[in-house]
């Protein structure tokens, strides 16, 4: 059984935050978990495009707080987000994440990622296959 809470996570290396602050990644489960998928505690921050493009991974995102929208780069559409939203990246879609507020995401990833991963230039995660 593993037991984590968040509080015991933010401030250590399982938080992680890019050099341009636009995301604060609480990861709660990881690859060495052995889930087979990781979980996160994320937090979207207003003023930011973040164009991302999870090609190794599969992702679902459920908001919890906050609002902002999600553009699909293939089709152009445009989705709101708000507490209660869930999408999911079941196609590997190239998309742009905006923050009209702070949002609150909770994340998984699958496969699941090592833990100190950011964004490479095309938005996406390195996929590692040996931790």
């Amino acid at each position: 059984m593993i037991i984590k809470r968040l509080k015991d996570i933010i401030g250590t290396n399982s938080e992680v935050k890019p050099d341009q602050g636009e995301w604060t990644s609480r990861r709660l489960l990881l690859k060495k978990d052995g889930m087979g998928f990781s979980m996160h505690d994320t937090l979207i921050h207003p003023g930011h495009d973040l164009k991302l493009w999870y090609k190794n991974h599969l992702e679902a995102v459920y908001c919890i707080a906050g609002k902002g929208e999600i553009q699909n780069l293939e089709s152009g559409e445009t989705h709101s987000i708000s507490d209660g939203t869930l999408y999911a990246l079941n196609n590997h879609d190239r998309h742009i994440l905006r923050a009209n507020e702070e949002m609150r995401m909770v994340c998984v990833f699958n496969p699941p990622i090592t833990g100190r991963e950011v964004h490479d230039k095309d938005g996406s995660y390195e996929l590692v296959e040996n931790v």
